[in-house]
């Protein structure tokens, strides 16, 4: 079913914005610096955690480049920052093309503005609640033919995702719509996590533009149905694939990134 999109709404925290102010960004508004130190007084560590999940980001793409994709579908992109996608596929694997999809109208505006004139990368109005309409989007078939390997990421983006709006479903969609040799790159918060920040997290989202469903690491695990998790598998942050160049040091050990990370394929 096809989903109205969400209008611009600066009084109401934004998921995107919230990451962004997180990341050291300035695409934000009060309402979301405020939210976001509601979160920070408690759990400090969220800020090291966005960090390292844009730099798992970085690391996928990479390794999904050197294992020969060249199409990739990031859903839920959130506001451009550095490291974006596409600057990391066009590095790792030249004519790469890349379609950003998201439901926010800053991001969307943002995006768009920063795309202009890149013929090798494009942005999507689109709901990952609706996997199908993204699938059948007639602007991502321009970029992206499923009839060959792609990279779909899902990257902090499932936890947004209630049980009601049934998860499994909507990765099963993506996963039919990929062909052999395609790769699901998914990072999740988890229920696993240090108490006091999943309560304060979860109580501080339900005011936001999307609220946070965290799941323990096996409701997480089975988002990989119908794929083989590369090595190392599901695990924090920090320990997929590590790379020196963006360490994220974590005092109190991996698990303080709060998220889960994995890649896979489907065979």
């Amino acid at each position: 079913m096809e989903r109205e999109l969400p209008g611009f709404d600066p009084h109401t925290p934004s998921v995107a914005r919230l990451y962004d102010y997180y990341l050291g960004g300035k695409d934000h508004f009060p309402a979301d610096r405020e939210a976001a130190e509601r979160i920070l007084k408690v759990a400090p560590e969220v800020r090291a955690a966005a960090r390292a999940n844009r730099a798992f980001l970085g690391r996928a793409v990479r390794y999904l480049g050197e294992v020969g994709i060249r199409q990739f579908l990031d859903i839920g992109t959130g506001l451009p920052t550095q490291g974006n996608v596409h600057e990391i596929a066009r590095k790792a694997a030249p004519g790469s093309r890349v379609v950003y999809v998201d439901r926010d109208p800053v991001v969307l505006v943002h995006a768009r503005a920063l795309l202009d004139g890149q013929g090798d990368a494009a942005v999507v109005a689109g709901d990952l609640r609706d996997p199908a309409g993204i699938v059948k989007d007639p602007h991502v078939l321009e970029m992206i033919d499923f009839s060959r390997p792609v990279g779909v990421l899902l990257v902090a983006i499932m936890h947004f995702i209630s049980e009601s709006e049934r998860p499994m479903e909507i990765i099963a969609t993506l996963r039919d719509a990929m062909a052999p040799g395609s790769y699901l790159v998914l990072s999740h918060g988890t229920s696993d996590a240090r108490a006091a920040a999943v309560d304060k997290g979860t109580e501080v989202y339900k005011n936001a533009s999307a609220q946070l469903t965290l799941r323990g690491r096996d409701r997480i695990l089975a988002l990989f149905e119908g794929f083989d998790l590369v090595d190392p598998g599901l695990v924090w942050l920090p320990e997929w694939q590590p790379d020196q160049a963006d360490t994220v040091d974590f005092v109190e050990g991996p698990e303080s990134s709060l998220i889960l990370c994995g890649v896979g394929r489907k065979g």
